[in-house]
């Protein structure tokens, strides 16, 4: 039989296969291939090696898994198939042994190494030129070099100046950027020949006609050109000029490069606008990358404290749209859980608070990941009890019924937990849990120096009563709730129950699970 491996696509991540047994692959601890990222659920896929591929099965996670681009509840993987997790892809590659990679044979009838299509010399930067398309074919490969590795915006744009100087004849550069929040076009930097200077004024009739029509120009005499009127050309003696937009991916326009000659007119060809153009690209692709280099860490400071109370899809919404953590909020049906140790303040006498402290870390830990993985929110703890919302940030058609199915893993998890903590003579427990559903305030409570993400309402103070009088492993669901889950929820309804405090009669059910 043989071997196979996991190789993820960016080379970073390689993971064997043995045969024999299932692998668990996901997020958690214990899995046979841990893949620490947001995109993947604690227990996401089960993998089985076999002698005619690798059979993979998905295990209900958030994000899913796909095959080759199809999303599948289970398939099969052959060697040099891509299958995804979450948002990582990873390919297949058969081994001859532990280690040893065996190559692919090629594809029938086609030649071991490949059809030759077009041969292209490349020389470095400071290699001889044959003639000047060489010349500046060179020039460009060397700026692309410069550009690539540079991700801080002030550096590179410094850069962009630099390489502009080096290799034109122009007496002053200016890099005009768009922003990215009101679409103004902002000046960054300008730089003349003899050195920095304040920022000069770009003439804004050649700025307008390239940013309006996103063709670069050139002027021989900007003075007695009848395309440019602005007085900024005759008070800055403008004579030569060229200007090329900042293009990104889908048509973008970052900004403009703009390069010009004082004193000499007709001191620009055709080919120095071509070679514009062309330089002009690469350096719209390094701010680009600067700039989504710079979201990402931006994102990723913002998901990495929002991970601590939402699932890791929901955090990473919020990081991408970072309205969503604006002061204030609204009104919005909403499902809101409290799950509560049954006589906890008891039991706390007898215990140490170290072991405590363990107990609630384990039990919050394993209660936490059950939340995320059925798209909820944790809210907040409140001493042994914790308070978890499905609705908000991030709204689902059936949050209602991922709250009722987050229940009973929760009492299912709990009784996991009490198995292994038994087996280990730990001291044992019992959670009550309340669910109920209708209108809440949402949003961000607080100043702008501390914001709580959390929900107002009587929604909230029933769903706390509710867990109160859950008992050992109940779940007590309103009659809201229950008829807010879109399939049947097998409970019965308790008539006699009635919730403290309340002036009107709350119809109480409990879930069998």
């Amino acid at each position: 039989m043989p071997l196979y491996r996991l190789v993820s696509t960016s080379g970073t991540q390689t993971f064997e296969l043995p045969a024999g047994r299932p692998l668990i692959l996901g997020r958690g601890v214990a899995s046979d291939i841990a893949i620490y990222d947001p995109t993947i659920s604690r227990r996401h896929a089960e993998l089985t090696v076999a002698a005619e591929g690798v059979h993979v099965k998905d295990l209900g996670s958030s994000n899913g898994t796909a095959i080759n681009g199809r999303r599948v509840a289970a398939g099969r993987l052959g060697p040099n198939d891509s299958v995804t997790f979450g948002k990582l892809v990873y390919q297949l590659q058969a081994v001859r042994g532990p280690g040893d990679a065996a190559p692919l044979p090629p594809p029938t009838g086609a030649p071991a190494g490949g059809t030759i299509v077009r041969q292209l010399r490349v020389r470095s930067a400071d290699a001889p030129a044959s003639d000047g398309a060489a010349r500046k074919l060179s020039l460009l490969l060397d700026v692309a070099q410069k550009l690539s590795g540079e991700l801080d915006i002030d550096r590179l744009l410094d850069t962009i100046i630099s390489v502009t100087f080096e290799v034109m004849h122009v007496d002053r550069v200016s890099i005009l950027l768009r922003n990215e929040s009101t679409g103004e076009l902002v000046p960054r930097v300008s730089r003349t020949r003899v050195g920095d200077a304040e920022f000069q004024h770009v003439p804004r009739s050649i700025v307008q006609k390239v940013m309006d029509e996103r063709l670069a120009v050139l002027t021989q005499n900007a003075a007695t050109d009848t395309r440019f009127k602005g007085k900024s050309i005759l008070q800055q003696s403008v004579r030569s000029a060229m200007c090329s937009p900042l293009m990104a991916q889908g048509d973008e326009v970052l900004g403009v490069l703009y390069v010009d000659n004082l004193a000499i007119a007709n001191s620009f060809q055709d080919e120095d606008l071509q070679f514009l153009v062309a330089f002009s690209g690469l350096a719209a692709m390094a701010i680009g990358n600067s700039r989504y280099a710079e979201r990402l860490r931006r994102e990723e400071n913002v998901r990495a404290n929002f991970e601590r109370y939402f699932a890791p899809n929901v955090a990473a919404e919020i990081a991408r749209h970072q309205q969503a953590i604006a002061l204030g909020g609204e009104r919005r049906p909403m499902t809101v859980l409290f799950a509560d140790i049954r006589g906890f303040t008891a039991m706390a006498e007898q215990m140490q608070p170290d072991a405590i402290a363990a107990l609630l870390t384990d039990y919050f830990t394993e209660m936490v990941e059950v939340i995320f993985e059925h798209g909820g929110t944790l809210d907040k703890f409140i001493g042994d009890a914790l308070m978890a919302l499905w609705g908000a940030p991030v709204a689902h058609p059936d949050d209602a019924r991922r709250a009722h199915q987050a229940a009973v893993a929760m009492q299912q998890t709990v009784e996991g937990l009490n198995q292994r903590w038994r087996a280990a003579g730990r001291t044992t427990i019992a959670v009550g849990i309340g669910i109920n559903y209708g209108d809440v305030f949402v949003g961000n409570i607080g100043s702008h120096r501390r914001l709580e993400y959390t929900v107002i309402g009587d929604v909230v103070n029933v769903a706390q009563r509710l867990s109160a009088e859950a008992g050992p492993g109940e779940i007590l669901v309103s009659e809201a709730f229950r008829r807010a889950v879109s399939a049947p929820v097998d409970a019965e309804h308790l008539p006699g129950t009635g919730l403290k405090g309340k002036t009107q009669t709350v119809e109480v059910f409990r879930v069998r699970w």
